[in-house]
């Protein structure tokens, strides 16, 4: 074998059809486009969502609800799973979560959520606790510290 006697598997290429030629074609007069209407006309293209004349899905369902363009998704940490994986004494960040594959998402903001007891001290760096997680934090001997998620005011210290 050598490129010069490469060839497509038999019937995986077609002979283009070649519209408009005269009727010995076979696609002679019309083209194979029928007659009359939008859809014979050249330049003719359905807009996006057309269905034939019927009313088009995007308008037939309700629309319902209201879409936050400014919500905030957090990637969430449960203490009991910090508990699990950090030692005492131990900063953890938002770098050091990812790296143990605790958090998976980049580009989420990290929140941690107090599910579960914690007996370990540990320095937590997130940009959001919530009320539980951060009261077991300091009663654990850690310590909190809010960072800033992109496009949000400046965390505090707690």
């Amino acid at each position: 074998m050598s490129l010069n006697n490469l060839r497509p598997p038999r019937g995986a290429k077609h002979a283009k059809k070649r519209v408009g030629r005269g009727p010995g074609s076979g696609h002679g007069k019309t083209a194979s486009r029928g007659s009359k209407g939008a859809k014979s006309r050249s330049g003719f293209r359905f807009k996006r969502g057309f269905e034939g004349g019927q009313m088009p899905l995007h308008r037939r369902v309700p629309k319902r609800g209201f879409h936050n363009p400014f919500r905030v998704e957090y990637a969430v940490v449960n203490l009991d799973r910090l508990g699990e994986v950090f030692e005492a004494g131990t900063i953890v960040t938002p770098d050091l979560l990812r790296e143990r594959g605790i958090v998976r998402d980049r580009a989420k903001p990290i929140k941690v959520l107090g599910r579960g007891e914690l007996t370990k001290a540990l320095t937590v760096h997130a940009h959001q606790f919530s009320a539980s997680a951060a009261e077991k934090i300091a009663a654990a001997g850690g310590a909190t510290t809010a960072l800033a998620a992109a496009g949000t005011e400046a965390g505090h210290a707690e």
